[in-house]
């Protein structure tokens, strides 16, 4: 069984809703191979990242950059896994209620540090809600849920 885990912060109800859709996703009735597990960037940390085949980031845009959140997260992971977490398998996913650039480049910045591979482009929800957010977050999860389960990475 394949480990997928989802840290996403979700301070209001539409961020909740697109981690649910992402979630959705991953744990589509078709999928059988991949245990998919949820934590906020709070309570996820080194033991939950190194247990994990591929993980997906959620993310709002805070003042042109990632949440305080995630970079939270960030902090406390990034060496520990450093050096045992090279080529991980990720995806990100950002509410924007600009264009989401700083907010991409800060991850991206991160993530080149760690080594980790990325799946997919971004997907960035910009501007003012929208609930084609929610298919796109679905759409993301079963994604990577379904590529993991098939081993693609």
């Amino acid at each position: 069984m394949k480990r997928l885990l989802v840290v996403a912060h979700v301070p209001s109800p539409n961020t909740t809703r697109l981690r649910d859709a992402v979630l959705s996703g991953a744990r589509h009735p078709d999928i059988e191979g991949v245990e998919v597990v949820a934590k906020t960037p709070f309570e996820a940390g080194p033991d939950d990242v190194l247990a994990a085949d591929a993980i997906i980031l959620g993310t709002t845009e805070n003042l042109g950059y990632m949440s305080g959140a995630l970079k939270d997260f960030f902090d406390r992971t990034y060496y520990p896994v450093l050096e045992v977490a090279q080529g991980k398998p990720f995806a990100l996913y950002i509410r924007a209620g600009m264009d989401g650039t700083g907010t991409r480049r800060g991850v991206e910045t991160i993530i080149t540090g760690l080594r980790w591979r990325a799946v997919q482009d971004p997907l960035i929800c910009r501007g003012d809600w929208n609930e084609d957010f929610v298919g796109q977050c679905k759409e993301l999860g079963m994604a990577m849920a379904a590529g993991l389960e098939a081993g693609v990475f």
